[in-house]
């Protein structure tokens, strides 16, 4: 009975907008940082052509809603292999990933990254959107994908 009651006031927080307010991207002209999105530029146009994810399929996810699509989760793993920050079995180096990222980025990047360690799915795709998820559900504000 008890936890039902926390998940009720939760609810009804949740309806008034009190406790789980949408929080809107970060996007100006320093962030996501305009160096790394041009760096990256050439790694996401590869995976766009290697798995045939849509660019609003993209964008939906970067700055919208965590939704399912197979191509946008085989397109987050690609842009993992096309930076080379996998392990030799295929999984992603959390620690390589951390170190490509601008400096300015570090702090965000551990904050977001620290419930985010063991990804869970049966393929690398899956494995893959598990963390851009975590990540995004972790810190929305601060999350995008190039």
């Amino acid at each position: 009975m008890k936890y039902f009651l926390v998940l009720f006031v939760i609810g009804v927080l949740c309806g008034a907008n009190v406790l789980c307010q949408k929080v809107e991207p970060r996007r100006d002209e320093t962030y996501p940082p305009p160096e790394l999105l041009e760096l990256l530029r050439p790694v996401h146009d590869v995976c766009v052509q290697k798995t045939g994810v849509t660019e609003e399929a993209i964008k939906e996810f970067s700055d919208g809603d965590v939704h399912e699509d197979e191509a946008l989760k085989c397109y987050m793993y690609c842009v993992f292999d096309q930076t080379n920050v996998l392990h030799a079995d295929g999984e992603v180096h959390l620690e390589k990933l951390h170190d490509m990222l601008p400096d300015s980025m570090h702090d965000i990047a551990l904050h977001m990254g620290k419930r985010c360690l063991y990804p869970k799915g049966d393929t690398t795709c899956e494995r893959a959107f598990w963390l851009h998820k975590c990540w995004k559900q972790a810190d929305p504000k601060h999350y995008f994908i190039i």
